[in-house]
């Protein structure tokens, strides 16, 4: 089934405006589009760091009228990843993200991760692979 690719990933969010700042200010996501279906009651946002036709992005629904969302036990989290660890979450911290794990190797294994919080409290996980180690410029 080599024709399938992963296309998004959506987001049920409570404010859209703080989603798409942190995705695109913080994290450097652009946003590539908003649609709003008022008769639905509800808007789309999608943000990524390249064109929805070559990369996996992410869909942010903010359905008018809902309060926070249970985060749910299913939900992991999303892995972006970076060739410095330590000089991204310092770049983020500055932005205003929240760290919930400093950077430092996984505890069963030697790439180096670290863990950050959405608007909505979604975990957001930084992940410098073994193959990118010393690769940092």
């Amino acid at each position: 089934m080599s024709e399938l690719r992963i296309m998004h990933t959506m987001l049920r969010v409570k404010d859209l405006d703080a989603s798409i700042r942190f995705y695109t200010e913080v994290l450097g996501m652009n946003l590539l589009r908003k649609l709003d279906f008022p008769e639905g009651k509800f808007t789309l946002a999608f943000v990524g760091y390249g064109p929805e036709e070559e990369t996996a992005v992410l869909e942010l629904t903010y359905n008018y009228d809902h309060g926070p969302y249970d985060l749910g036990s299913g939900y992991g989290h999303i892995a972006l990843e970076t060739k410095d660890i330590y000089a991204t979450v310092e770049k983020l911290r500055a932005a205003g993200a929240q760290i919930v794990r400093e950077p430092g190797p996984m505890k069963h294994g030697k790439t180096h991760i670290a863990f950050i919080k959405d608007p909505d409290g979604y975990m957001i996980e930084l992940v410098q692979p073994e193959w990118l180690e010393g690769t940092a410029s």
